[in-house]
């Protein structure tokens, strides 16, 4: 699966960039030069995708020694949502909206697993940035025991720009965080819901919490100081379907 989703060759990523193709990440050899290299930089900033600059060697490694022209690229596997479409899909429906927003959640195995608690649970969506989350590759996809087929996934340039829609469609922001006092058992998660969940060293960001509508917190009893982020997202899921189901 990870050798489909590999191209290489400045002119081929050009190509699959304006083609539409879900681009995880672009690998450029350090020094590149020349009018397709300035055209290939263009379309990246263009569409915010994530970038890095990496030895030869490892270019070589990722095209399995073909000749990469100084780039390469990783295409994802599954084909992403629009939000807004995804949204009023889901409202129309009739069902009570649960999304998932993860704010700079960067570990694969954790994605993966969100993911398969995510469709187990019957979220509607999950919601990631553009640049600095995980990418939803080959191992996201084994994690996530195939589920990563079946939750919709969005990417948003920016998680803020999301807040805001799901706001504007009465989507009310739970935010998980050891920054609050109040328990997730006394939120109402019994309404149209959207779960943010932070990165795995720094939580959800101190700007995304001035945005939110609800914080909550799990209880932790022994020493430790945090539960790891797809641990707490399932409790934090199962808690809905608990009270929606009651």
């Amino acid at each position: 699966m990870e050798q489909s989703t590999t191209i290489f060759g400045i002119r081929a990523i050009i190509e699959a960039i304006e083609s539409g193709s879900s681009i995880n990440k672009v690998y450029l050899q350090k020094g590149l030069r020349g009018d397709l290299y300035f055209q290939l930089e263009k379309l990246i900033k263009k569409n915010k995708l994530s970038t890095s600059v990496v030895p030869n060697e490892k270019l070589d490694r990722l095209s399995k020694h073909n000749n990469h022209q100084g780039a390469v690229a990783k295409i994802s596997p599954v084909e992403f949502y629009d939000l807004e479409t995804l949204v009023e899909k889901t409202i129309e429906s009739e069902v009570t909206p649960l999304f998932l927003l993860l704010d700079q959640l960067s570990d694969v195995r954790n994605f993966g697993a969100i993911i398969r608690t995510a469709e187990c649970t019957g979220v509607n969506g999950i919601i990631i940035q553009k640049s600095g989350s995980a990418p939803v590759n080959a191992e996201t996809i084994k994690t996530s025991a195939g589920a990563a087929f079946k939750v919709p996934i969005c990417k948003v340039d920016h998680i803020k720009d999301a807040i805001f829609q799901l706001k504007a469609s009465g989507i009310k922001l739970v935010a998980a965080t050891e920054k609050t006092d109040d328990s997730i058992y006394d939120v109402n998660m019994n309404q149209p819901i959207a779960i943010v969940m932070g990165s795995e060293h720094k939580g959800v960001s101190n700007s995304v919490l001035k945005m939110v509508d609800y914080k909550a917190k799990l209880p932790l009893l022994g020493e430790i100081e945090s539960l790891n982020v797809s641990v707490a997202c399932g409790a934090f899921l199962y808690e809905t379907v608990r009270q929606r189901m009651s």
